[in-house]
């Protein structure tokens, strides 16, 4: 069979394919040029879950006659003025988008010019620098030609468009797509249900109104308003609007910059967290994107304080020169490629792991209203609502040092704290239990119900501390709270001291791809750093001389080496090692804590208290856990009925 051109029809159908996979595509590229236009307003209408209809309505410049025309062919674009695809600066630019959707679909568009073109009302106007509504639009798209006294509206069934004609409608496009996929009924079979494919619409919705908090956004599915969203002053309260109250109340703020890269957005407290990736959002100059990069660099900036199975809630926006990223990378544009991706993901890690340090003893304000609510629920009251007071380390008190590492009793029950003891039995554990007269000490001593978190006054069930502080009482898990302290002390000590080598008698040869070979040698000098020395053998091999001690002598080599050489093929980066590294000490702090049923007297419970407060991420355990709860004092009278 010789070699023939596809109809164009045909070839439209196919890029379709790849432009639009589902109905939350075409509303992403429906919305996105909305955006570019300068809309303030735009306005979603779905039914069938966006399988039998899809309007997207905006208040944007609109289209004049020539325009309308030309928009519905592919590789039409008014924004690569200079045909230029490294200074992208719009949203869309490949002249894809309404061409695909109309080869698979039945496509109306009524839109009418602004007379006189104004781009006021913010769009992408707004940077991630002002937040400001205000601002005018920084890239208005080209003026298009046509009359602009007079709407026009256009109708493409399959591909097939007709004469544009005028029409009754007000400034801005309005988009009808119906029957999507009923020319291509193979791709309409595999369609998720109505449900599912609504709620990717709305989940695709909302990381675009993230993105752009001054263009207000409405969604209605059948008949039903399921989003409303007006105009907001800033990211911030645009996130409170989409994810509650309660994020904001367990959120830090994130701003860092290197190197003309820019990293600002908010970020959840450990302790506040979910079981999917789902609920984070990343934007990369204003686009909505999903990158393995991003997704990895917060996983690594939470891997010492979350369990593996729990991820951040998040929004983080990366902006950079255009020059230094590319947005070309595939036709529905949610991927990206940074020029130098050990940068930004090195910029993410670190001003993230900088945040947790500084909110370190802060514990989510969820973990309080939980027990508020149990509480409440098992005394016959459904309410368990309560004002809810995240603890910040540092805004009472100061801690005295002395009173943690000075001399006396104190400095004793710091060493008795790290120092085994075997669980008490008989009548050596009754005489462990403190006591009021046991406990008495003629010597004044500064109250410490003024510390963060106050002073204990109880053991109970040999593993919670209950401590009394200026505003209520604090629950402390011992061992939870311990375990952070001694994670903590062992990676500082292993900061101090470095990373033990263990020189192995024959070295381990580990066959990889020559590819995968050179990227790891590449990398040999941070591997080093970390303990695991490796040469090259030959063009496919690399020798391991030695690994870190603490990996043991069961180690297996070469899964290693196998995991480290995809992950620097997939990251760039040799994370994996330090992450394994940290887990191990994990490990060790775990089995080497306090352990749950020791008793701990007065002051040995006191002193952990101090060492939390002066501790990093003493807020939770290496698993996520948070290792106290606060309940105010105006909890505690709402349990009683005083309020």
């Amino acid at each position: 069979m010789s070699i023939r051109y596809l109809p164009e029809t045909l070839i439209n159908q196919i890029a379709a394919g790849e432009v639009i996979e589902r109905p939350f595509a075409a509303v992403k590229e429906l919305v996105e040029n909305a955006i570019d236009a300068g809309a303030s307003r735009i306005e979603v209408t779905l039914k069938a879950g966006g399988k039998s209809l899809i309007v997207v309505s905006d208040d944007g410049k609109g289209m004049g006659r020539e325009d309308l025309i030309a928009a519905v062919d592919r590789h039409a674009t008014s924004k690569l003025p200079d045909d230029d695809l490294v200074h992208i600066e719009h949203l869309g630019f490949r002249g894809e988008a309404l061409a695909s959707i109309a080869a698979v679909a039945r496509l109306s568009i009524h839109s009418r010019l602004s007379c006189p073109p104004s781009l006021e009302g913010g769009g992408r106007g707004e940077s991630v620098e002002s937040y400001n509504i205000e601002h005018p639009h920084p890239n208005p798209p080209p003026q298009g030609g046509g009359d602009n006294s007079t709407a026009w509206q256009i109708n493409v069934e399959g591909g097939k468009k007709s004469e544009p004609a005028p029409s009754a409608h007000p400034q801005g496009t309005q988009v009808e797509v119906r029957d999507l996929f009923f020319c291509t009924p193979a791709r309409l079979k595999f369609l998720k249900t109505e449900r599912a494919e609504f709620m990717a619409v709305k989940d695709t919705l909302t990381r675009l109104a993230m993105a752009n908090p001054g263009v207000g956004f409405t969604l209605n599915h059948d008949g039903k308003t399921a989003l409303k969203l007006p105009r907001a002053r800033g990211v911030q309260e645009r996130m409170a609007a989409i994810l509650g109250r309660e994020f904001g109340e367990n959120a830090m703020a994130i701003e860092a910059e290197r190197e003309s890269i820019g990293l600002r957005g908010l970020a959840s407290l450990p302790t506040y967290h979910r079981a999917t990736t789902q609920y984070q959002y990343l934007f990369v100059n204003g686009r909505a994107v999903r990158d393995k990069l991003l997704h990895g660099a917060i996983r690594g900036a939470y891997s010492d304080v979350l369990h593996s199975g729990r991820h951040p809630v998040a929004a983080l926006f990366v902006e950079l020169s255009p020059e230094d990223v590319d947005v070309n990378v595939h036709p529905a544009k949610a991927e990206v490629r940074f020029r130098d991706p050990g940068l930004v993901r090195g910029l993410i890690v670190s001003a993230l792991k900088h945040a947790l340090h500084e909110h370190g003893g802060r514990a989510s304000s969820s973990v309080s209203s939980a027990m508020m609510g149990r509480l409440g629920a098992s005394m016959g009251r459904q309410d368990g609502s309560g004002p809810a007071l995240p603890l910040y380390r540092g805004t009472s008190a100061p801690v005295p040092r002395n009173y943690v590492y000075g001399g006396g009793q104190m400095a004793e029950a710091v060493q008795n704290l790290y120092a085994p003891m075997p669980p008490a039995q008989g009548s050596m554990a009754m005489d462990m239990v403190p006591h009021a007269r046991a406990e008495i000490d003629e010597t004044p001593q500064e109250e410490p119900t003024n510390f963060p978190l106050g002073a204990a006054r109880a053991q109970i069930h040999e593993n919670y501390i209950i401590a009394q502080s200026e505003n209520g009482m604090v629950v402390i898990d011992q061992h939870a709270a311990h375990e952070r302290l001694v994670y903590e002390r062992f990676k500082a000590q292993m900061n101090e001291r470095g990373i033990e080598k263990q020189g192995l008698l024959t070295p381990e040869i580990v066959e990889l791809e020559e590819s995968e070979a050179e990227r790891l040698l590449g990398f040999a000098p941070e591997l080093a750093r970390l303990g695991l020395e490796i040469e090259p053998f030959g063009g496919e091999a690399v020798a391991v001389q030695s690994v870190p001690a603490l990996l043991g002598a069961r180690a297996d080599i070469s899964a290693m080496i196998r995991d480290l050489a995809d992950e620097i093929t997939e990251r760039d980066s040799a994370q994996g090692l330090e992450e394994r590294l940290n887990d191990i000490l994990s490990t060790m702090a775990c089995h080497g804590s306090v352990r749950s049923g020791r008793r701990l007297t007065s002051d040995e419970m006191n002193a952990l208290l101090r060492q939390m407060e002066q501790t990093p991420l003493s807020g939770q355990c290496n698993h996520g856990r948070p290792t106290y709860v606060e309940l105010s004092l105006k909890d505690i009278e709402r349990l009683f009925g005083r309020r």
